[in-house]
């Protein structure tokens, strides 16, 4: 298969996004970003080519159109971005995508992270696997964290201290499996040297046993 890095549109939201298809026996990672950034940040792109090593896809899209993203209250809109996030892994099982269904993972980063949970509890069947990065994932709310069944790996930088303190008490509001990761000398957007890299194995040691070629050989 080609893996190659193609622009597309998913219909009918208009939702710009960056994709990358798997490797035969291989699920697709979907991020969802945080206010003020898009499928474009450096950050999550780097991510996103360490999991391709692994032979998993990487669907990076803008979860709002330009003009809705310069409406602030749409960007801090928790529930409208996880539904749109719904929406893009049903794309991916479409014609328009890869026309099968494939094991899904989300990397939520900053507020992308309740996104991203929320839309896990809505539907948990497909969603294999989530990974956030100095996420919030409080912004999903008590009653939607009571609903992720999927394994969720939550990585914090050590001098993230507040948002450190606030997956702390998300995770023990989630009755499924979670496991909180810190990162020493990282800050909120892991921009020391090596923090990016350590988020990078962290997430592909999370994602491969589960929607990877070991979840395929198991």
């Amino acid at each position: 298969m080609e893996r190659d890095l193609v622009e597309v549109t998913i219909s009918p939201l208009g939702l710009g996004a960056s994709y990358v298809g798997p490797e035969a026996g291989a699920g697709v990672v979907v991020f969802a970003h945080g206010s003020g950034s898009s499928r474009v940040s450096p950050r999550n792109r780097f991510v996103a080519e360490g999991l391709q090593q692994d032979g998993l896809g990487t669907l990076l899209l803008d979860l709002l159109r330009p003009e809705e993203a310069r409406d602030r209250a749409n960007v801090f809109d928790i529930p409208l971005l996880a539904r749109r996030l719904v929406d893009a892994t049903e794309w991916l099982a479409s014609p328009a995508g890869l026309g099968r269904a494939v094991p899904v993972g989300y990397f939520g980063a900053s507020t992308g992270a309740g996104a991203a949970l929320i839309a896990a509890a809505m539907h948990p069947s497909p969603v294999w696997a989530v990974v956030s990065r100095g996420g919030r994932p409080d912004l999903a709310g008590p009653e939607a964290l009571s609903r992720v069944r999927a394994p969720t790996l939550l990585i914090v930088g050590s001098l993230d201290h507040e948002v450190l303190a606030l997956n702390r008490t998300a995770a023990a509001q989630m009755p499924g499996e979670v496991t909180l990761q810190v990162v020493p000398g990282a800050s909120h957007l892991f921009e020391e040297p090596g923090t990016l890299e350590e988020v990078v194995a962290l997430a592909r040691a999370w994602f491969a046993p589960r929607i990877g070629w070991e979840r395929a050989e198991a």
